[in-house]
């Protein structure tokens, strides 16, 4: 994916100090990155800090960037890593287990197909997940890493970011049917 032209034009002049490019650049993507840090984090607040500080390490690292690559995809990168470190720093994985202890039935993914819901309702629903469920649940899901990669961004075994995962989509399940169950009337 090639990055346009005046992107290419505001990085320049942002290696070489430029404050105003800096501030342009800031001002094309930081409803973008802090959209990916609210789905990282549990308040506003935190992902205000998650921004400002991934925006301190891209102007730091803009010299790393390589032409060739999305920027808007490596710029994430530094966003969710910054998340991720935030994460490490304030949790410590209490609601990890094995995950022979946890795995959704066929009929239960099929009931889950079956139910359409808004985008609204399944971002409230994702927002009502425990952390650890919740991060590996984004993860995988909606930002396609896989389980090996979330073991070593979270510093879990793979086992765990799978019975993570596992938890996440029956916790979503029970959540998307009780929804579900408050819309539907009452025969």
């Amino acid at each position: 994916m090639s990055v346009a032209p005046e992107v290419l034009e505001l990085i320049e002049k942002c290696k070489e100090g430029n404050r105003r490019a800096q501030f342009d650049l800031y001002g094309r993507y930081s409803g973008l990155l802090f959209a990916v840090a609210l789905r990282y984090t549990n308040t506003k607040i935190d992902a205000e800090d998650v921004v400002q500080n991934a925006w301190v390490k891209i102007f730091k690292n803009l010299n790393s960037f390589s032409e060739n690559n999305s920027f808007e995809g490596w710029m994430r990168r530094i966003v969710v890593n910054t998340a991720i470190s935030l994460y490490r720093k304030d949790k410590k994985h209490a609601n990890q287990t094995d995950i022979s202890d946890v795995l959704a039935t066929p009929r239960d993914l099929e009931a889950s197909k079956e139910c359409d819901f808004t985008r609204e309702e399944l971002e409230n629903a994702i927002s009502r997940m425990p952390e650890g469920y919740g991060m590996v649940f984004k993860l995988y899901v909606i930002d396609g890493y896989k389980h090996k990669e979330i073991s070593k961004m979270l510093d879990i075994e793979v086992n765990t970011s799978k019975s993570q995962l596992s938890r996440a989509k029956k916790f979503l399940q029970g959540v998307l049917n009780s929804m579900e169950q408050v819309a539907k009337p009452n025969k």
